[in-house]
């Protein structure tokens, strides 16, 4: 850790007055959760548009079936 986040890690326990160790456990484990949340985003953005392309495909099936339909 460098010298200048040490000292600010220091002042911040200091004033909430916990351990420098809890406060570190809770920076990680907030960033760790930050994380995994971005990553559980990204797959539900790629999920989204893989829905949206077969709902895409579902859609001119049936434009399709609509149009063979009408020349009947």
């Amino acid at each position: 850790m460098d010298e200048k986040l040490f000292q600010d890690t220091e002042i911040i326990v200091s004033k909430l007055g916990i351990s420098r160790n809890k406060y570190i456990n809770d920076a990680v484990t907030a960033y760790t959760k930050a994380q995994k949340r971005a990553e559980m985003e990204e797959q539900i953005r790629k999920e989204i548009k893989l829905i949206q392309e077969s709902s895409m495909e579902v859609l001119a099936e049936f434009e399709a079936l609509e149009d063979d339909y009408e020349t009947i």
